[in-house]
């Protein structure tokens, strides 16, 4: 049986300030980093001592969220750029409202590319993919991924075995601090029993 619990980064200056998270490396506000605290310390309690190992986007928002959650569990996170936040290119460093008015394609599949440096929605899962195979093969049982809202989304699409055209019609999407539980059985099937919950925060 595998564990996975998943981790989307808590509040980070980005989402208050106006501008873009993607790529740029924002910090946690103070409250994002109470936030993570509070994570840390229900999951603590609720793992009652279980042994984990941990995976963490190395963007400073995820990387900040997994080291605060990871203090309580008596974890360091290991950084893995694969699990980082869309790319969306030349906008990266710019406000939500510039990317709204400089756009130069809208997505309409997940084939789209926001700006022409931009990854898509396929791209992003490309690069995912090696990560999730590795965890879902290998031999650790309790596994917590820090990551992005995004890119969870896709993690939670390949979990449940969907194709990656599945994004053109649905998805499951998180909220900042959101912690999901997904399991695998021993023989290969898998649950999502939680999915973005905010008790946690």
């Amino acid at each position: 049986m595998k564990t996975i619990i998943t981790i989307q980064h808590t509040q980070s200056v980005h989402h208050t300030n106006g501008m873009v998270g993607s790529w740029t490396d924002w910090e946690l506000s103070e409250l994002g980093v109470n936030q993570a605290k509070n994570i840390g310390e229900k999951l603590k309690t609720e793992l009652d001592g279980r042994k984990f190992v941990m995976y963490s986007s190395d963007l400073l928002r995820a990387k900040q969220t997994a080291e605060n959650v990871g203090s309580y569990l008596g974890i360091t996170p290991i950084l893995r750029s694969e699990l980082r936040e869309r790319n969306l290119g030349k906008c990266c460093g710019k406000s939500v409202q510039w990317l709204r008015e400089n756009i130069e394609q809208q997505e309409k599949t997940i084939d789209d590319r926001l700006f022409s440096d931009a990854e898509s929605r396929r791209d992003e899962w490309n690069r995912l993919k090696p990560f999730f195979d590795e965890i879902m093969t290998n031999d650790e049982e309790n596994i917590i991924i820090v990551s992005h809202g995004d890119l969870l989304s896709v993690f939670n699409t390949m979990f449940l075995g969907l194709d990656v055209e599945t994004i053109n019609d649905c998805e499951m999407f998180g909220l900042a601090g959101g912690v999901s539980y997904m399991f695998e059985n021993n023989e290969g099937k898998r649950f999502i029993k939680r999915i973005s919950d905010m008790s946690y925060i």
